[in-house]
């Protein structure tokens, strides 16, 4: 069963049919990218070099292709950090960028409606 998620996007926003399996994927995801933002965001000691984190490459395959992306090494906390959303589907693309904390909002209320 596939129930549509809205993504709140940086201007205007975008609704698609997505499961509740792949949303608590997708959150399960984003927690450990937030994991890697605090590392990021953490002081390191000066003259030691931080550890480079892992970027978040997400790929749902539905209805519709999403694909969200984020590199946690380029923002200095997870509120300042963005992704990059690809949505495509066999008859438009659609690639734009939102704000981390407003997708991770957007996919918990999903989620609370769904279960």
């Amino acid at each position: 069963m596939s129930s549509k998620l809205t993504l709140n996007l940086v201007e205007g926003s975008v609704s698609f049919s997505f499961s509740p399996q792949a949303a608590r994927e997708l959150q399960s995801a984003i927690a450990q990218l937030m994991q890697s933002l605090k590392t990021v965001s953490t002081k390191v000691t000066p003259g030691t070099k931080a550890t480079p984190q892992q970027p978040l490459e997400y790929r749902y395959t539905g209805d519709v292709f999403l694909e969200i992306f984020c590199n946690p090494n380029i923002w200095p906390t997870p509120f300042a950090a963005k992704v990059l959303i690809t949505l495509r589907d066999t008859h438009i693309r659609l690639t734009t960028e939102a704000e981390l904390t407003r997708i991770t909002e957007d996919l918990n209320f999903y989620l609370e409606q769904v279960s």
